[in-house]
């Protein structure tokens, strides 16, 4: 006997345990060897992460696609790894060892790599863990690690081979430059934040013109004493006759140009804009037109760096005021800035200090202020590459789900910088350069290799020096769709499983992930990796909100797993992922998909009692009752949304599809068509209905399998114990293919006998009719099958709808409303049961209140000053209070349009 509820926490682990022992996901399993492969890289989560709500829907999706095609007799590879996560590990590690008061530099490079091999070992990828518990089916004996040997060699080869091709080399240039962790950054990982500053107006006196100045507006003073000159708009009448001449930089005395630029917008501030190249990405471009020097001011922990800066002092007159500004060397730029501040003040060149509002860059992780700095790095020409990633999705060798994110990956590839692929840390790939007394360098596989490069160029042997820099994580992470199977070796997984299918993954990484990956896929595999990347939306909270600790709306998908279970999110997540649209996600549609577990869970052990056993040999094609044929006429159709929907990355449509069947079709109205029969004496009929229930909950537990795997598997054990033996588990087994049981003929029948039902509930309910009234309904000239109908259904009809009676009739009887079904008119005749009048006008009341309703919300979003301040949520919000309106206003002038004819 089944036990009374289902508890996902006493099962999950107990199937988890079935999987393994199975092998289910293995890939290359004996009995697939022929089969058409199926192959989806996992995105490598960071070996210091935790399971998020964001990993949460994009590894259910994953799944479900590759429970999906297994299913369907793919040979399924679902490639599991994780990411090393280069500065988020190091700092990790970094902050345990400050606990005990040592720093990474007093344990030296080999020490500390060491460490942090040993935290990985311990305490690293406990989120490996975690996706099991959501029930994702990877193939776990093949994990991958981005510094494992084999994708080191891999890191390697590439590296080497990018360097011989002329596409690496090395190049002083801005980054992001975080002074805490002293190293330069993705934009990935720079956070934009808001931040309330001034604008400090400041003027620079124009040369050989006493009395006259140009006023330029800054956010960062400090910074002037790197100023290599000022830009005006070419067509700013204001400093047309300026443009050429030369200004005198405050402080410092520095001579400087005057340009003419179109980055100068002449509606912001005065107009004139500061030009320092080292120190501001676009002032780096406007410095590269104008063939401007590049004066770099800080040093890499942001303080003032001026004493032996060469490119600082050069033609500098000697003065007090450069003076005091050398005195300043090492300061911290904050404290520069205040100092430097007040002397343009004393000195009366401080114009006006403007209360400004603006974006700041931080790092995600240090938490400081990010820095443009000017520094060495390796780079990676990667326009040639680009070229060639831009071409294969225009011809739709890859292609984007949905499609306008295809606008996004060509607006980055089409003007795509250098890539700079070099870190100032110890934990990852050391970059493969050796450099020689004379900084030479030599790019090879090994040491060794290096040394025979050099004793090669110099006719003896010398000593090297290894590049203490290693690369940017997302460069071994380009390289994973192929170096997971063992490349650069030929293995049999790279010639079986590459290139792979479909990548599942967020819009914010189609830049440093999906477009890396098919420039390297199409460069060193001459093939794109995949061919479909489907994007998913962001999962927010139940306003719309981005989830964020801060604002305390983060909800943790294990607590959440741990209250109702992996098989309730997953479905909630599926059936929310509709194209295009974010997810609003809230505890309580959760709760509603735990019921929706308990109502198949009920449903299977109301079978259970009642005989529902599967029978050897059944043949859903021979059944003979009407019911019977329908709900599997009903199943077939649903089978064919749910596998419509996966194909076409529709997930919400499938689940839904799903979902509609079992609660509505299957557990509201085929059981409960079911019981007379099933409660019934025994005869062939009831036989049939118990081998047909039996075969459509084997289906159901199919077709829900890649939403709610622990729960299907679960039930398709219980239901093995009965009839015949079981092949295989669940996650093995065949997907349905069911579409020549469709009957319409029964359709039509039965259908008419549910739309019927539902229609007089949804009038009773509308007009207010008491839930215990029996009310009468007169069929209005009846067709002669209706009548033939009735006679079957008539008197499960009149328990399910609450009926006296059912009589025919020429026409309405007087004071009932009608309903349309199927193009047979159906009355309900109302008087004595409810108030007529008094209905109609409190129909018309709520009515005129909605529309109150909706004019408010309209006055809202049609006023910009409301839109422009409001929070995105805020407006989503405004816009659903209107569609709930406007849907339930169509309701009620629908009952009122019903009473009217009354």
């Amino acid at each position: 006997m089944m036990d009374k509820t289902f508890d996902p926490a006493a099962v999950e682990a107990r199937i988890s345990t079935r999987w393994e022992e199975a092998e289910a996901f293995k890939a290359g399993r004996s009995d697939r060897k022929d089969a058409p492969p199926y192959t989806i890289v996992i995105p490598p989560p960071n070996v210091t992460g935790s399971l998020h709500m964001g990993h949460a829907l994009n590894n259910t999706i994953q799944d479900i696609l590759c429970r999906f095609e297994r299913m369907r007799g793919r040979d399924v590879l679902w490639q599991p790894g994780m990411d090393h996560a280069g500065i988020a590990t190091q700092m990790v590690v970094e902050r345990q060892l400050m606990e005990r008061q040592i720093h990474r530099r007093d344990l030296g490079r080999d020490e500390f790599v060491a460490r942090v091999w040993e935290w990985k070992e311990e305490s690293g990828g406990r989120i490996k863990d975690q996706l099991k518990r959501l029930g994702a089916s990877c193939d776990w004996s093949r994990e991958r690690f981005t510094m494992d040997e084999g994708l080191s060699r891999a890191v390697l080869k590439v590296f080497v081979d990018l360097y011989k091709q002329g596409l690496i080399y090395k190049d002083k240039r801005l980054v992001n430059w975080d002074p805490k962790f002293q190293t330069a950054i993705s934009d990935l990982e720079v956070q934009q934040v808001e931040v309330k500053g001034n604008l400090w107006h400041i003027r620079y006196a124009i040369e050989g013109e006493a009395g006259r100045f140009i006023t330029v507006a800054t956010t960062r003073p400090e910074t002037m004493l790197g100023d290599v000159a000022v830009a005006v708009h070419p067509e700013d009448e204001r400093y047309k006759d300026l443009v050429g001449k030369h200004a005198i930089l405050p402080l410092i005395g520095r001579r400087i140009p005057i340009v003419a630029d179109e980055y100068s917008d002449p509606e912001k501030g005065t107009g004139a804009v500061k030009i320092t190249p080292a120190h501001d990405f676009n002032d780096f471009d406007v410095g590269k037109r104008h063939k401007l020097p590049l004066i770099n001011i800080l040093g890499t922990e942001a303080q003032l760096a001026l004493n032996g800066n060469e490119a600082f002092f050069e033609e500098l007159p000697p003065s007090d005021d450069l003076r005091a500004i050398l005195a300043l060397d090492g300061f911290d730029r904050a404290e520069a800035r205040k100092r430097i501040v007040a002397m343009l003040e004393e000195r009366g060149d401080l114009v006006e200090i403007e209360p400004h509002t603006h974006m700041v860059p931080h790092g995600d992780r240090s938490g400081v202020v990010i820095e443009p700095y000017l520094t060495d790095q390796w780079y990676v020409n990667v326009k040639p590459l680009a070229e060639r990633a831009l071409g294969a999705v225009r011809k739709g060798e890859t292609k984007f789900v949905p499609e306008n994110w295809e606008k996004t990956y060509f607006q980055w590839l089409e003007n795509i910088e250098p890539w700079c692929v070099s870190r100032q840390l110890w934990w990852g790939h050391q970059i493969p350069a050796w450099y020689d007394a004379d900084g030479n360098v030599y790019v090879a596989n090994s040491e060794n290799e290096a040394k025979a490069e050099a004793r090669a160029k110099h006719g003896h042997d010398v000593p090297l020096t290894r590049d203490e820099d290693v690369l940017d994580t997302w460069f071994s992470s380009a390289l994973w769709p192929f170096s997971t199977l063992g490349w650069p070796d030929d293995t049999p997984e790279v010639k079986r499983y590459y290139p792979t299918n479909t990548l599942v993954t967020g819009f914010d990484i189609i830049f440093f992930w999906v477009a890396r990956m098919m420039m390297m896929g199409l460069h060193f595999m001459e093939e794109v990796p995949f061919d479909t990347v489907y994007i998913h939306a962001l999962v927010r909270d139940e306003k719309g909100a981005k989830m964020s600790k801060s604002k305390g709306n983060v909800i943790d998908p294990l607590s959440v797993i741990e209250q109702y279970g992996a098989d309730a999110l997953r479905m909630t997540l599926a059936a929310m992922a509709a194209q295009g649209r974010d997810i609003k996600l809230s505890v309580q549609r959760v709760e509603g998909y735990r019921n929706f577990a308990t109502k198949i869970w009920n449903a299977a052990r109301f079978a259970e009692m009642n005989g529902c056993v599967r029978t050897a040999n059944f043949d859903p094609r021979s059944v003979q009752e009407t019911l019977n044929k329908w709900a599997l006429s009903e199943l077939a159709k649903a089978v064919a949304e749910v596998t419509a929907g996966i194909e076409a990355y529709k997930f919400n449509e499938a689940a839904l599809a799903a979902y509609r069947f079992v609660w509505n079709v299957f557990c509201d109205w085929t059981l409960e068509l079911a019981k007379p029969v099933l409660q019934g004496p025994d005869s062939s009929a009831k036989e049939e209905t118990r081998a047909t229930i039996a075969f459509i909950f084997d289906e159901i537990s199919k077709v829900l399998h890649p939403f709610m795997p622990f729960l299907t598997e679960e039930l398709w054990a219980i239901k093995g114990r009965e009839g015949p033996k079981r092949e295989s588990v669940l996650a093995l087994a065949s997907w349905p293919l069911l579409g020549n049981l469709i009957d319409e003929k029964a359709e039509a029948e039965l259908g008419w006998v549910v739309d019927l039902v539902t229609e007089i509930r949804s009038a009773r309910s509308e007009t207010n009719v008491p839930a215990g009234a029996q009310i009468p309904l007169a069929l209005v000239s009846p067709a002669p099958y209706v009548k033939d109908r009735i006679a079957v259904w008539g008197d499960i009809i009149k328990r399910l709808a609450r009926l006296s009676e059912i009589s025919y009739a020429d026409s309405a009887p007087k004071s009932s409303i009608q309903l349309l079904i199927r193009g047979e008119v159906a009355a309900l005749p109302l008087e004595g049961v409810i108030d007529l009048a008094a209905e109609r006008a409190r129909l018309q009341k709520e009515i005129q209140k909605l529309d109150a309703d909706i004019a408010k919300i309209d006055a809202k979003l049609g006023n910009a000053d409301f839109i422009k301040r409001a929070p995105e949520e805020v407006i989503e919000e405004q816009h659903e209070r209107r569609e709930d309106a406007t849907a339930r206003k169509a309701k009620m002038e629908e009952a009122l349009g019903r009473l009217k004819g009354a």
